[in-house]
């Protein structure tokens, strides 16, 4: 596979890609035209902040699985349009954690103490030890407008040394910020109380400038530290609030447009500090995105979870070896159902019974979908599939049952229309052994692989063997055959074909014609139709 590196990542990152048998290639600074030409045939994009990742990049690699971004923002990849073409994005959340929140906390003491004023007039021969006045940390109120991963980080070292701690996130619960010993408070609330306030937020159009005027305004007085993304704060109002004196001063190492612009207002002002993005930047972080990202182009390659796909469907790496069986299984009862059912597809059910109902199955659930919607020959995959759904109107429900009648565990997929619906029900025998067990409420016990022919008929004598023998006319071996009644003896009958050869279309024309039969149709679940083959 091809992975194509547009941004420098640490060496590890390189290796462990190689060290997999990767083709690795790298491509820095390409932009434009040579970008989409890079692209064209790479299997995963690696990518910092420095590369745009637009539509027209997705659109120009059909064979893209995955786009990871060796870092946390994302802003830079257009997520919708790798949903639409079924690119899974990932980020690398934890290798850099531990840096971001380091620097700041060294930004709040550099802009506390003026550190950087004072060390840039020593070493102009200045000794201006009475001109600076530093403030304590201890004693203080920090807000911290975003609670994630590394805000929890910063208010951890921050309550260590002494600081009281208020924090604004509408996603986080009370119970634990408690535990972080912040109180949860309103927006405006945290602006007021802070004497140093940090943003930790990503950039996003409800996040964009949420900080200006008005709100640097309720701090009245104070530091704020700004070591998450450029564009969260508004910069002429930040610049004009210091200079002012509404603020004692700020700490910056993000900025709308990076590099800064050397016109920026944020350079202008003595008390404001600046650093140039360098939250990242230490030894560690960079070696542990780096290899973060690898590990999980890896993962996206053998069809496994991706720890931190930010469009897709993800599993905690202790749940994934109990779903896994029924990931490929809930796939092939799909599509089973889907070709089953004669019509437009409106609603697709996916009911969970027994042991798996206890598990997260959100990543089964899309596997079914992709099965459900991949014989109707849309571009689909567990990443989109859940979209394509949305935007054709297509009902989707889940449903889980702790009980079981008859199984350890049972997975439903149901299919309907605007007139019928039809479902099919499998299971796993021997811990990771695959079963058709009901179709359309016959009881069968099917092995789901291949080619397949499922027929439904009037129950009466010699239909098996009539259709035995129209697929031994045209040379079709039978493997395997299944059969079931769902009602009293006389009424209808289902029978499960498993089959070595592909059936043409006139096969099922010659069984169809016989006055018993009700119904015949030829199956195949390995992805395409393979009577165009013969």
């Amino acid at each position: 596979m091809k992975v194509l590196i547009t941004d420098p990542i640490d060496d590890a990152g390189l290796e462990r890609l190689r060290s997999s048998g990767h083709d690795v290639e790298t491509a820095y600074d390409v932009e434009g035209e040579a970008l989409l030409e890079a692209v064209s045939d790479a299997n995963a994009l690696v990518v910092r902040s420095g590369t745009e990742v637009t539509e027209a990049v997705f659109e120009a690699a059909p064979d893209l699985v995955i786009v990871g971004r060796a870092g946390i923002g994302v802003d830079n990849i257009d997520i919708d349009a790798a949903t639409e073409h079924g690119v899974i994005v990932a980020n690398a959340p934890e290798g850099n954690v531990r840096a971001a929140a380091e620097h700041t906390v060294a930004m709040s003491f550099a802009a506390a103490r003026s550190i950087p004023q004072a060390h840039a007039r020593l070493k102009d021969g200045e000794w201006a030890k009475s001109d600076y006045l530093g403030t304590e940390l201890n004693g203080k109120t920090l807000g911290i407008v975003g609670l994630g991963r590394v805000g929890q980080e910063v208010a951890k070292r921050l309550d260590g040394l002494g600081m009281d701690l208020v924090a604004f996130d509408p996603y986080i619960s009370e119970e634990r910020a408690e535990r972080l010993g912040a109180e949860l408070v309103e927006f405006e609330e945290c602006l007021e109380a802070a004497d140093f306030l940090t943003v930790h937020t990503p950039l996003t159009p409800e996040t964009e400038g949420m900080i200006s005027t008005e709100e640097l305004e309720l701090m009245g007085g104070g530091f704020l530290v700004n070591c998450a993304r450029g564009g969260v704060v508004d910069e002429d109002a930040l610049a004009a609030a210091v200079d002012d004196g509404v603020l004692d001063g700020a700490a910056v190492d993000v900025f709308a447009d990076e590099p800064v612009s050397p016109d920026s207002p944020l350079l202008d002002v003595d008390e404001i500090v600046v650093t140039p993005h360098l939250g990242a930047s230490t030894e560690a972080a960079q070696e542990n995105v780096a290899t973060s990202i690898a590990d999980q182009i890896d993962a996206a390659f053998a069809g496994e979870p991706v720890m931190n796909a930010l469009n897709a469907p993800s599993v905690d790496e202790s749940v994934f070896p109990r779903i896994r069986p029924y990931i490929g299984l809930a796939e092939t009862a799909g599509k089973i159902a889907a070709q089953l059912l004669d019509g437009r597809i409106s609603s697709v059910e996916v009911e969970y019974e027994g042991d798996i109902a206890e598990e997260d199955v959100e990543l089964v659930t899309a596997s079914a979908l992709k099965g459900v919607f991949e014989p109707l020959e849309w571009q689909v995959n567990s990443v989109n599939a859940p979209q394509i759904a949305e935007e054709r109107g297509i009902d989707v429900t889940e449903s889980k049952r702790l009980q079981s009648e008859d199984f350890q565990s049972l997975v439903t997929v149901r299919v309907g229309n605007d007139e019928d619906s039809l479902s099919v029900c499998g299971t796993l025998f021997a811990g990771d052994d695959p079963r058709i067990v009901k179709i359309d409420g016959y009881r069968v016990d099917a092995i789901p692989h291949g080619k397949m022919l499922v027929a439904r008929n009037a129950d009466r004598p010699g239909v098996i063997g009539f259709i035995g023998s129209v697929l031994g006319d045209y040379d079709i071996n039978i493997a395997g055959m299944f059969n079931a009644r769902r009602d009293e003896e006389g009424g209808e009958a289902l029978t499960v074909y498993n089959l070595d050869d592909p059936v043409p279309q006139e096969v099922v024309e010659t069984i169809l014609a016989d006055e018993r039969m009700i119904d015949v149709t030829y199956l195949t679940l390995n992805g395409q139709d393979d009577r165009d083959e013969e």
